[in-house]
């Protein structure tokens, strides 16, 4: 899968599940929308990522990691409410964010071999 694939998709699933977890919540956050915000800025950059403009790239691959870790803290928090709903919709977060983190640095080390 190329990166740009891998981004555009992640971006828009976090867009979705993230506004599907603010509005489906019985008492909405306002930081339930960092994934929505983060998602967006990633496809924002997207067609300058596939244009393979290296200081997006990074700043892609930056981004989804710091979103990565980011999204722990809701999953605890989700664990602790018995919202399993919830639970569910940030591991998905998670493992695409991870997945998409993996596509990237696979991405780096065969650009560094070539």
């Amino acid at each position: 899968m190329k990166p740009y694939i891998a981004n555009l998709i992640n971006a828009i699933l976090l867009i979705t599940l993230g506004i599907w977890g603010y509005f489906g919540s019985q008492t909405p956050s306002f930081t339930a929308l960092i994934p929505v915000f983060a998602g967006t800025l990633l496809l924002v950059l997207t067609p300058w990522f596939k244009k393979g403009n290296k200081v997006v790239a990074h700043v892609v691959v930056v981004l989804t990691f710091i979103l990565l870790i980011a999204l722990f803290k809701p999953l605890t928090g989700a664990i602790g409410r018995n919202d399993y709903a919830a639970v569910i919709r940030v591991c998905i977060m998670i493992l695409l964010t991870l997945f998409a983190l993996g596509i990237f640095i696979k991405s780096f080390i065969e650009a560094r071999r070539n």
